[in-house]
């Protein structure tokens, strides 16, 4: 008999709305060397036609239901969510899975996916701060899933065919990998059917192997400069390794990362925007997979105030290191994390997306539940502990985005010790 995957259901009737997510264990760190961006195109072809159903039918359909429907993938999961309105429960969980269970992977469809995918990857380029990122997480993580392209890269998407969508979806779109989530006015019982329903044409299969190794901290300090022509503004990010869920010092360092530059009044903003306005935001955070993700540091300065900017951000995270957080930050940051905190579970909807969250990067127990514990726990020396393990400001990688014959050398200069320059044409991917 079919064992039902992991369901999670919050009730909330106050409104007739139905949120539903089925997420898969499996996302672009599966993708094939040479087929990168595979995983996102397989799942947004879900919405280019299934058994019954073309394109322009599916898309007429959930405009008749009042509903929405999305379909993406991120380096550890895919997946589709919709909501709708109650009375269109029923119809609209017939559709989707549908599309789950029977899609059709039409060429026609594919081969018009594939050059919309091309064209957002050229209108990307556009985009300053997303380019420094890119330049940021593919050194940090060179070699390694996280450093690769969830959407592709042009000669990619180009090598992508039918025969690899088919396959892509048939290693990942199975009962066994699978995870549902179900919120808003549906009773538990409800969700428990609805989720049998959305999943009953897909086979047993199995769970997908997390192909993800441990990253490696890159040595020394590394520039990696996007080169595009007639800036005047830049966009910097400054990192490396940063925590592991599972890491004993991981609330800690995420507390400590707030101290430095996750709210309006932490240093970085005070220091970078409120006493020099070299840049409109300045912040920094640790984010977390299933494996030991980045920290990073983030700034848009003008192209005047590169180098000084950058200069000051080395030094102002070489004292934090060394110094580490007082007891007064530490209390503003606590008090901060614990009120904000209510607004991460107010509605239905963020309820149960952390139970999602939980289950596909295979958190610590009960680590959402304990996270306000867990914050106020944190003592100064914890705290700076886990900032002199976890961080470094001699192994970083400088990201920027900016003329290099008008800054580069500038910039470099700005880089004590620098072990190493990539100058990369903005178009690169």
């Amino acid at each position: 008999m079919s064992v039902l995957p992991p369901v999670f259901v919050e009730p909330f009737d106050a409104l007739p709305i139905v949120s539903v997510g089925v997420s898969f264990r499996s996302g672009t760190a599966c993708d094939p060397v040479g087929k990168d961006g595979v995983a996102r195109v397989t799942a947004r072809m879900f919405r280019r036609g299934a058994h019954g159903y073309g394109a322009r039918q599916i898309e007429e359909t959930i405009d008749a239901l009042g509903g929405e429907l999305a379909a993406d993938v991120s380096v550890s999961s895919s997946g589709v969510h919709f909501e709708v309105i109650r009375r269109s429960l029923d119809p609209m969980v017939d559709l989707v899975s549908t599309l789950l269970a029977r899609p059709s992977f039409d060429e026609g469809e594919l081969a018009r996916l594939l050059r919309e995918s091309e064209a957002e990857l050229i209108e990307a380029r556009d985009n300053d701060r997303s380019l420094a990122s890119r330049a940021f997480r593919r050194t940090v993580f060179e070699g390694h899933p996280y450093g690769r392209r969830g959407s592709g890269k042009i000669e990619t998407l180009r090598a992508i065919g039918r025969d690899d969508v088919r396959a892509c979806y048939e290693q990942h779109y199975c009962r066994a990998n699978a995870i549902v989530i179900i919120s808003g006015d549906v009773t538990e019982d409800e969700g428990q059917r609805i989720a049998e329903r959305l999943l009953a044409g897909l086979p047993e299969g199995a769970q997908v192997p997390d192909p993800v190794p441990s990253p490696v901290r890159r040595p020394g300090r590394h520039l990696v400069f996007v080169d595009k022509p007639e800036r005047t503004q830049t966009q910097m990010v400054i990192g490396g390794l940063g925590t592991d869920a599972h890491d004993a010092d991981h609330i800690p360092l995420v507390v400590a990362a707030t101290i430095f530059g996750g709210t309006f009044t932490s240093r970085l903003m005070q220091e970078i925007r409120a006493k020099r306005g070299w840049s409109y935001g300045a912040s920094a955070r640790v984010g977390f997979d299933r494996r030991r993700d980045a920290f990073a540091m983030w700034t848009a300065p003008a192209a005047t105030d590169a180098a000084a900017c950058l200069e000051l951000e080395l030094e102002m995270l070489q004292a934090f290191i060394a110094d580490g957080v007082t007891a007064t930050e530490l209390e503003q940051v606590q008090r901060y994390l614990v009120r904000s905190h209510a607004f991460d579970i107010d509605t239905a909807r963020k309820r149960v997306h952390q139970k999602l969250e939980a289950a596909l990067y295979d958190l610590p127990p009960g680590y959402h539940e304990r996270y306000v514990s867990a914050v106020q726990a944190v003592t100064p020396e914890s705290a700076n502990a886990a900032v002199r393990a976890r961080l470094s400001a001699d192994d970083l990688v400088i990201g920027v985005v900016g003329t290099h014959a008008e800054i580069g050398e500038a910039i470099a200069k700005a880089i004590p010790g620098l072990g190493g320059v990539t100058v990369a044409p903005f178009d690169l991917e």
